[in-house]
């Protein structure tokens, strides 16, 4: 069956039809353009949300300088604390130092009378010296006292103190060929200087 020829009304139907389906979709678009302008407009217009991102980013700022004073301040407390064990150390060595010093002249004569002591004093006596003697040396070792004999080994100024230059073609110059005074240590500090005769060339 043939199909009846369209007239001019019929193209008008037809056109208003396509016209009238494209327009709510076109609406839709204009229509979600404008609401996102409108929100746009809206945040950077709102003088509230601009004062609360400053806000924010002025927290943000001084939690980042609380946190730089917490770490500066703890590494300040640990050096403080080291800096007073360092000291507490210090302290716990060296404290002995004065009456070390005192003890030395005691050990000093125990052992010139030892050295003194002649073939008519008895055995008893010299034994019982040497044992006072011992005794002496052996509690001041435990507390880190420990004596410097430095015979023969080269003139140190930081532990030795020279009493006289003997010119000695046998020994090399600035070699300790005698010591007078034996010199003391507390804890590797010195607490007296031995004192000695050092070696110069022969003029």
């Amino acid at each position: 069956m043939a199909k009846d020829p369209q007239t001019p009304l019929d193209d008008e139907l037809a056109r208003r039809e396509q016209e009238a389906e494209a327009q709510p979709v076109e609406g839709e678009l204009e229509a979600a353009l404008e609401a996102a302008e409108q929100a746009e407009t809206e945040v950077s217009d709102n003088p509230e949300a601009e004062l609360l991102a400053a806000r924010v980013e002025e927290l943000e700022q001084g939690l980042a300088e609380a946190k730089d004073q917490a770490l500066r301040a703890a590494a300040e407390a640990q050096n403080v604390r080291r800096r007073a064990e360092q000291e507490a150390e210090k302290a716990r060595k060296f404290a002995l130092e004065k009456f070390v010093r005192e003890l030395l002249p005691v050990v000093d004569s125990l052992e010139k009378a030892l050295e003194a002591m002649a073939d008519e004093a008895t055995e008893a006596h010299r034994e019982g010296v040497s044992m006072t003697l011992k005794m002496q040396l052996d509690a001041m070792a435990k507390f880190g006292v420990e004596a410097v004999e430095p015979a023969g080994e080269p003139f140190d100024p930081q532990l030795h103190e020279a009493m006289a230059m003997v010119p000695n073609p046998e020994l090399e110059p600035n070699t300790v060929m005698e010591v007078m005074q034996k010199g003391y240590l507390l804890n590797g500090r010195l607490v007296r200087p031995a004192m000695v005769v050092v070696s110069q060339a022969a003029g």
